[in-house]
This record gives C-alpha cells, structure tokens and sequence, in this order.
C-alpha cells in the first residue's frame, strides 16, 4: 500500500503531522507493507528567493495580529510539537521561499534519501535557528543526509533541475482537492487532511488496507464500447 504525502518545510502542522502519522504507522499491523511517498506542496509559491523575514513578523503582518499575538500562535504550536517529542524554536526563526528546498527533496528522492533530508530540514526550520532557506545550510543538511555536495550544488545552480517535479506534484495536489497541508493519500483511494492524531492515522491505514481488494467485474449484459472503438 502506498501513502503520499503532501506537505511543505515552512508548515508547522507538517512537522507534527508527519510525527504523528509515523506513530499511527507505527501501531499498523501492515506497516512493513507501506510505501511512504512525500510530494511537494508550497504555500507560498510565489515567494522570491530572496524574500526571507522572521517568522512572528511574517505571521502578524499575514493574520493582521500583534507581534505578541503572533508569538502566542508560535507558543501553541510549539506545545503541539512538544506534545510529540519535537523540539520546537518559538524566536529566531525565518520565512522564506521552499522552491529549492522541494527541488533539492525530489533529488534525494531519486537518491532513496528523501526522508533523512526531510526529517533533517524539518529540525533544522522548527527546531533551531540556522536558516534553511540559506544555500549554504541546506547544502549542509542535503550532505548529512547522505548527499554528494557537488549533485545538491549542480540542482541549485540551475532553477529548472526538478522544477518540473514540483510543479506536478503541486497540480495533482489541485487535482485531488487539497487546499492546504499536510494533506494524506492513502492508495489514491483515501484522503484525509490536517495534522490528526495517531490514532486516526492508523484508522485510515487500516481502512485503506481493507479496501485493497481487487476489481471484480460483475457479468452484466450492458451495452459498452470496446478499446477499439466497436460499440454495441
């Protein structure tokens, strides 16, 4: 069985969320039979590269709050992750452009690393204050997940390596209907939205696992027409 997810290094639900799907994975009777898929998905895809601010600047000016409102909002993420083990960094962090982030991902995919560079990046954004939207520190994290520096470096100096990959899993994300992330497919069969608890991941690991069953076609005497065009 397969799961796909889509999610995106500047969401903080992503990070708990992907937490707490790996403990619903965890308590799946099937779990060795699951292929985890992670796909790309900005939520802000029209940032420049360039564009990087504090991450409480970024939210007060976006939701039109406070800074210390805007703190608030981090502290109660920040309980969510410490709810699930995660170190989580409410000051210091920055917002920036996750384009070369996902392009650098789709590498390590073909590479078989992807989630070592995910879980790497991830702790890097939430848990400390090293920017991943530098090139230097996500040349850093793509290398210690197992990266040759030369590949990662080559994709960063050409804006068209894997562009194309991002950019296709961010239309088939459209096209299954999700607004927001981390957004869950489950053998292209289920969706389910959001940062859920562990144990509703395991419910939809288990549901999709029961419906895997293979097409049976009924006998029916129905009119169709046939791949070669012959109707009747």
């Amino acid at each position: 069985m397969r799961v796909e997810i889509w999610s995106d290094v500047a969401c903080p639900w992503c990070y708990v969320g992907k937490a707490r799907f790996e403990k619903g994975l965890e308590a799946f009777a099937h779990r060795a039979d699951v292929e985890v898929v992670h796909r790309s998905f900005e939520l802000d895809p029209n940032r420049a590269k360039g564009d990087v601010v504090p991450v409480v600047d970024l939210l007060a000016q976006k939701y039109g709050r406070t800074p210390e409102q805007a703190r608030a909002m981090e502290e109660t993420v920040a309980a969510n992750a410490h709810a699930e083990g995660l170190g989580y960094v409410t000051e210091g962090r920055d917002s920036g452009s996750t384009f070369d982030i996902h392009r650098v991902l789709h590498l390590a995919k073909e590479r078989g690393l992807q989630s070592e560079l995910l879980d790497l990046a991830y702790r890097a954004n939430f848990a400390g204050t090293a920017s991943v939207f530098d090139d230097e520190v996500l040349v850093g994290l793509a290398v210690r997940a197992g990266l040759a520096e030369a590949e990662v470096r080559a994709v960063l100096a050409d804006p068209s390596a894997y562009a194309g990959a991002v950019r296709a899993d961010e239309r088939e994300a459209a096209e299954l209907g999700a607004s927001g992330v981390p957004f869950f497919v489950f053998d292209r069969r289920y969706g389910l939205s959001g940062g859920q608890p562990a144990e509703v991941f395991t419910k939809a690991l288990e549901q999709a696992w029961q419906g895997r069953s293979p097409l049976v076609q009924v006998a029916a005497e129905g009119q169709a027409c046939d791949v070669d065009g012959n109707c009747a």
